[in-house]
C-alpha cells in the first residue's frame, strides 16, 4: 500500500490498520490517485445510554498536493452518509485553533450546526 506524505500523522502500521478496520463501528474512507492513498477520513460510532448515537470524525487528512480540490469534502460526505446508515443522528469533529483550513472546511458543511465549541483535551500515557 502506497501512501502519500502527510495523509496520516504518523507512519501506518498494517497490523494497527487491520485491527482498526476489524473493530465494529470503525470506518475509514480513502481517496486514491494513481493507486496512491492521497486522502483519508477515519471515524468511530459512539453509542451512549443517555444520548443519540454520534459519529466522531477522528481524522481527516489530504496530501498537500491534493488539497483544495474537494477531496476532504467528498470524504466527509461519504462518512456522514455511513453514519446515517448506521443510526447516527449527530457527527462531530475537532481541530486545532490554528488550523484555519480545517475550520473553513467544517464551517462550509451544509448540515445544520452550531458555532464551534471550545474544549480542553488531556492526553494520558497508558
Amino acid at each position: 500500500m502506497r501512501i502519500a506524505e502527510d495523509v496520516f500523522d504518523e507512519p501506518v502500521s498494517l497490523d494497527r490498520l487491520a485491527a482498526y478496520l476489524a473493530s465494529s463501528g470503525h470506518f475509514m474512507i480513502v481517496a486514491l490517485a494513481d493507486g496512491i492513498v492521497v486522502g483519508q477520513c477515519a471515524a468511530v460510532i459512539h453509542r451512549h445510554p443517555d444520548k443519540v448515537s454520534e459519529l466522531y470524525i477522528d481524522e481527516v487528512g489530504v496530501a498537500p498536493a491534493f488539497q483544495r480540490q474537494g477531496i476532504a469534502t467528498k470524504m466527509l460526505d461519504a462518512m456522514f452518509e455511513l453514519g446515517r446508515e448506521h443510526g447516527c443522528e449527530e457527527a462531530w469533529v475537532g481541530t486545532e485553533p490554528d488550523n484555519v483550513a480545517a475550520q473553513a472546511l467544517y464551517e462550509s458543511r451544509k448540515e445544520p450546526h452550531g458555532p464551534a465549541e471550545a474544549f480542553v483535551m488531556y492526553v494520558y500515557l497508558l
